[in-house]
C-alpha cells in the first residue's frame, strides 16, 4: 500500500496538517528533559518500520505539496539553487543516490531503469516519466542536481572537500531555518557555521568537521537540529524575512497551540563515489504544539526543554517574544511525571 499524499499549503492559508500516524513518526529531537548543543552524530542506518529512519531518504505524506512549494520558491528566486561549475559531477552522484534511495524504498511510487548510460526515471506522484543519458546534461530539463532535488523533500548542500575543509559549492535550499545559500555559497564549514552561539567555544564544530572529512562512501551518518517556527512555513529564509518575521508577533494565548511549530531537521551526510564530495541533506519536519501534545511523553519533555533553555539560545532561535506563551500552554500537559529515556513515544 502506497503513501496517501496530502493536498496542503505552507503559505497563505497554511492548510498543512499531520495525520495521526505522521505525528507518531515525527523525529522528536530530545532524548532527555534538557537540551544542549552536541555533535550528536550517529550512523544513518535503516531503522524501525513506520519511522523516518525506515529508509535512507524519507518520503512522507507531505511529499507532493512540498515539491509544489519548492517550485514556487524557485520561480520567485532562482538563486535558491546554485552550483559552481566544478560541482557538476557531484550533481550526477546526487541524482544517482536519490533515485536509488527513492526507488528502493518506495517502489510503488518511483522506478529507476538502467541500460548502461541510458536511464529511465518514473516518478508517479509528480507524473514524471523521463529518459536521459547519465552524464549528459543536455538530456535533462535542468542540471542533474536541480532535476532530482526538485523531486526530493528537504534541502541539499553539496560540499567539495579540499584544503582539509568542506566548501559549500552547490545546493538547493528552499526550506531553511533563517540562512541563505546565496550568502553561504563558496564558504567553508567554519565560515557558514560562524553565527551559532556556544558551539564554537565548546569545540563542537571542530569535532564535526574532523569527523566529516573522514566520512566513508557507503557509511552515511545523521544528526538532529531543531528550532521553532510560527505557522507551518517551510521557507523561513532571510530573503523572505519580511513575510515570516512579523508572524512572531501574532501568537496569543488563544492560538499558541495552532501557530507555534516544532521544526526539526534530520540532517544526514553521505560521501559520493565519483566526485568524493559530501552531500548534506537537511530534511525539515513540522509539528504544531496542538499535535505534539497528543503524545504525552513529548508534551512533558517539550515543556521542560523550552522552560529551561538558556537565554542566548532562546535569542538565537528567535523565541524571545512568544516563548512564555508556549511554556504556559505546555505546562498544562506536564503533570511532573518522569519521562522514559529516548526519543520515541511510550
Amino acid at each position: 500500500m502506497g503513501i496517501v499524499f496530502r493536498k496542503e499549503t505552507f503559505r497563505d492559508d497554511f492548510s498543512f496538517r499531520n495525520s495521526p500516524a505522521n505525528i507518531r513518526r515525527f523525529p522528536f529531537p530530545f532524548d532527555r528533559d534538557a537540551y544542549m548543543y552536541a555533535v550528536n552524530i550517529e550512523a544513518h542506518t535503516k531503522g524501525r518500520p513506520g519511522t523516518v529512519f525506515e529508509n535512507g531518504i524519507d518520503v512522507d505524506e507531505h511529499y507532493v505539496s512540498e515539491m509544489q512549494d519548492r517550485a514556487l520558491v524557485l520561480a520567485e528566486d532562482p538563486l535558491r539553487c546554485q552550483s559552481l561549475p566544478h560541482m557538476e559531477l557531484a550533481g550526477w552522484d546526487l541524482l544517482e543516490l536519490l533515485m536509488e534511495q527513492q526507488a528502493g524504498g518506495y517502489p510503488e511510487h518511483f522506478e529507476l531503469h538502467r541500460e548502461g548510460l541510458n536511464w529511465r526515471w518514473i516518478n508517479r506522484p509528480l507524473g514524471i516519466d523521463d529518459r536521459f543519458v547519465f552524464g549528459d546534461v543536455s538530456t535533462l530539463p535542468y542540471g542533474p542536481m536541480e532535476y532530482i532535488t526538485r523531486q526530493s523533500q528537504g534541502d541539499f548542500c553539496l560540499l567539495d572537500q579540499r584544503d582539509d575543509n568542506l566548501w559549500m559549492d552547490a545546493g538547493i535550499v528552499t526550506t531553511q531555518a533563517d540562512w541563505s545559500l546565496d550568502f553561504d555559497i563558496g564558504m567553508n564549514f567554519m565560515e557558514w557555521h560562524a553565527p551559532v552561539p556556544r558551539a564554537h567555544e565548546m569545540g563542537v564544530f571542530d569535532r564535526a568537521l574532523k569527523f566529516m572529512l573522514n566520512l566513508r562512501h557507503g557509511h552515511p551518518m545523521r544528526r538532529f537540529n531543531w528550532t521553532m517556527t510560527i505557522n507551518p512555513r517551510l521557507d523561513t529564509s532571510p530573503e523572505n524575512y519580511h513575510k515570516w518575521g512579523p508572524e512572531r508577533t501574532t501568537v496569543t494565548t488563544e492560538n499558541v497551540g495552532d501557530k507555534v511549530h516544532l521544526r526539526v531537521e534530520l540532517q544526514s551526510f553521505w560521501r559520493l563515489p565519483r566526485s568524493n564530495a559530501v552531500v548534506f541533506p537537511i530534511r525539515c519536519y513540522l509539528l504544531k504544539l496542538d499535535e505534539l501534545v497528543t503524545v504525552p511523553k513529548w508534551a512533558r519533555r517539550m515543556h521542560r526543554v523550552l522552560r529551561d533553555l538558556p537565554q542566548d539560545l532562546v535569542d538565537y532561535k528567535g523565541m524571545t517574544r512568544w516563548r512564555p506563551l508556549a511554556i504556559d500552554y505546555l505546562a498544562a500537559f506536564d503533570d511532573g511525571a518522569p519521562t522514559s529515556p529516548g526519543f520515541w513515544p511510550d
